[in-house]
């Protein structure tokens, strides 16, 4: 078994696809829209098969996002190296986004940051 994908929800489509291609080497699927229901989708598929779907619809809620709650925390991307992480962290800052932690070793052993992405999404990137 395995995760298919993980889907979110965003205010700016093309923002949250144009980051992902950009700094995560995202391949964005066609956009879908159900003209009905004002809901617009794109799949974003990454180099070893992980899927993630950024989703938007009118009107959806876009309540607070505290870092601490239930509920998915962020998404992670291991980019194969301490240097590698070091390196696109400072991209993301020189961007103007914001890091919230690291790069660092975690008490746990592994070497990450975490950057808040586009609408405070957290993106968390590894070894």
């Amino acid at each position: 078994m395995r995760i298919e994908h993980v889907a979110l929800y965003v205010n700016d489509l093309e923002g949250a696809r144009s980051f992902f291609q950009k700094f995560f080497g995202a391949t964005a699927g066609e956009q879908y829209h159900n003209p009905k229901t004002g809901f617009r989708s794109y799949f974003l598929s990454f180099e070893d098969g992980a899927r993630l779907e950024v989703m938007s619809k009118e009107g959806i809620r876009d309540d607070a996002k505290e870092p601490e709650r239930t509920g998915y925390a962020h998404v992670a991307f291991s980019v194969g190296s301490a240097q590698k992480v070091d390196e696109l962290t400072a991209q993301l800052k020189d961007a103007g986004y914001q890091v919230v932690s690291g790069p660092r070793t975690t008490g746990d052993g592994y070497y990450e940051s975490c950057v808040l992405g586009p609408e405070d999404l957290r993106v968390e990137i590894t070894v």
